[in-house]
């Protein structure tokens, strides 16, 4: 097998300047870099990422960057489902995924900086924060990206469709009898806007009046602990909803906890509709109705978008993928 110092021996170089070209040193002029690397692709020195890296000049590491203000990190049930649909695509094209920071060996720097030190060929963004500075940066630099639950004139985007899960959640709750429908948001949110946009859209369409007392917004993170303080705070209006739509699981979670501490009961006093068919509120008691949203989906096709940008595809995509109604037991007929 060829070795970095039958390379040395070829080029008359030493070792240590043939290790320093396949690790990207800088140090390195531009002649004896391009003499290295003609020599060790005669020779047939191939036997790792430097192989295709010398062909195609690209690294084949895609970095993740997924804000996730909770403090669940990866465990959150958005980033499981979507990460997994995303590496089952971008494995199987021959990328390996590198999770994106800003701390670098305990030093503060910026997400583009990381990306360039790692040299990654591009970058999913799950949750973008657009409030976020070093964010910013990175979306204006001509690295590769794609966003998930985000609008962009510049980047490829993929997200479901919020306005119609809100519209859906809506009209269900109506068909069951239910006229004083409140809502729980997601904040200052992307998903969180469209989906009280869908919640305004089907009220007004279906001629029912929205009581300021019934729009309660949680917090941006989408926690139990948030679904739980908007719910008591729901339970204090002049006038209680019959039913609510929770812009997410977790807010709904939350809510039917505030509602049993309160010594009410779901569905028979109030009813719950959630967002999202993460894979806990199949076994809560009375299990979730959700609107839910295909995460794995949305990591397939944000896979398939980065890596055709990767890959010198021009054209700014997007795309939003279709939500369904799954019925369980927290809503009830009036």
């Amino acid at each position: 097998m060829i070795t970095i110092y039958d390379i040395a021996k070829t080029t008359g170089f030493s070792p240590t300047t043939v290790s320093k070209v396949f690790n990207d040193y800088a140090d390195v002029s531009p002649k004896t870099r391009r003499k290295i690397l003609e020599t060790a692709e005669q020779l047939g020195y191939l036997p790792n990422a430097h192989a295709r890296s010398l062909t195609t000049k690209r690294s084949w590491t895609i970095g993740v960057l997924f804000n996730e203000p909770s403090g669940a990190g990866i465990l959150h049930p958005y980033f499981a489902g979507v990460i997994e649909g995303f590496k089952k695509v971008s494995t199987s094209r021959g990328y390996d995924l590198m999770f994106i920071s800003k701390d670098i060996g305990g030093k503060k720097s910026s997400y583009l900086e990381h990306c360039k030190i790692r040299g990654v060929d591009g970058v999913v963004v799950i949750l973008p924060d657009f409030t976020d500075p070093y964010f910013l940066e990175l979306l204006e630099s001509n690295i590769p990206c794609v966003l998930l639950d985000q609008e962009s004139d510049t980047k490829s985007t993929i997200y479901s469709d919020n306005i119609a899960g809100g519209i859906l959640a809506v009209n269900y709750l109506h068909e069951l009898g239910h006229r004083l429908i409140a809502h729980i948001g997601g904040g200052n949110t992307f998903a969180g806007e469209k989906r009280l946009q869908g919640y305004l859209q089907a009220m007004e369409g279906l001629g029912l009046p929205v009581d300021p007392e019934h729009v309660i917004q949680g917090s941006y993170d989408y926690t139990v602990e948030s679904g739980r303080i908007a719910m008591e705070e729901l339970l204090k209006a002049s006038v209680l909803p019959s039913a609510v739509f929770a812009a997410g699981d977790n807010l709904a979670v939350g809510a039917m906890m505030a509602v049993k501490n309160q010594g009410l009961r779901v569905p028979e006093d109030i009813s719950i509709i959630g967002f999202d068919d993460i894979e806990m509120v199949k076994f809560l008691t009375p299990a979730l109705t959700t609107i839910r949203q295909d995460t794995y989906a949305l990591g397939n096709k944000a896979a398939d978008m980065l890596i055709y940008t990767i890959e010198g595809g021009e054209e700014v995509q997007s795309d939003m993928l279709p939500v369904e109604l799954v019925i369980r037991e927290s809503c009830r007929s009036l």
